[in-house]
């Protein structure tokens, strides 16, 4: 799939980048900078062997099927606004996690809110917004060697576009599952905190949700 992600410079816009690009698909990793991410796509090609390319966050939208959303909360609302007509008719996966630095270990949603709710409130209908990879490590994402044993939730209004990310999600090498309407995504993104406290508790590198039950096929 032609794939673009918003903030692809950063730690997790970077491991999903080369990680797609290795399993096949076109990826253009996107900046506020286009010389910054054609700089960035230059250096992750000549150290992983891949086929990234620059461009800047409208242009790394331009002719893409899916469009991830890597960047910090504060954000969120600014960079959703200003691309909205350069996202109609795609599905945007939104990573977003409403952490409120210092505070970053106890949950900070709005009541009754999340990210990736916003971004469907500020996109509209004409975007299909799905919410997943939460609980992602960017140091497990950047390591090729890593072998997940974690899982990815994946939830979203549109049956056809959180299909469409459970696979996308399983080309980087994790395991994937459906978990309902958008509205899920608060339980989603209220994890996030809680694993971030397990990590500094227990001294754990990268803990993640893994679902039990469901047999291995």
């Amino acid at each position: 799939m032609k794939i673009g992600i918003i903030g692809g410079t950063g730690r997790e816009g970077k491991g999903l980048a080369v990680r797609w690009s290795k399993a096949g698909h076109d990826v253009v990793i996107g900046s506020r900078d286009a010389s910054r991410a054609a700089e960035v796509a230059e250096e992750l090609n000549a150290e992983f062997g891949v086929s990234l390319r620059g461009a800047d966050n409208a242009g790394c939208c331009e002719g893409a099927e899916v469009v991830l959303l890597a960047i910090p909360f504060s954000g969120h609302e600014a960079t959703l606004t200003a691309l909205r007509d350069a996202l109609q008719g795609k599905i945007l996966i939104d990573i977003t996690v409403p952490l409120q630095p210092p505070k970053v270990r106890s949950v900070n949603l709005p009541e009754g809110d999340s990210a990736a709710l916003r971004a469907q409130a500020i996109l509209g209908e004409g975007v299909r917004v799905v919410g997943a990879l939460h609980h992602i490590s960017s140091d497990h994402l950047m390591n090729l060697e890593h072998q997940f044993d974690c899982d990815v939730l994946v939830c979203g209004n549109d049956p056809e576009a959180r299909a469409t990310v459970v696979s996308l999600v399983k080309d980087l090498g994790i395991r994937a599952f459906e978990a309902g309407v958008l509205k899920n995504a608060i339980a989603l993104e209220s994890l996030t905190p809680v694993l971030l406290f397990i990590n500094q508790k227990y001294k754990a590198d990268g803990a993640g949700i893994r679902l039990v039950g469901l047999g291995e096929s």
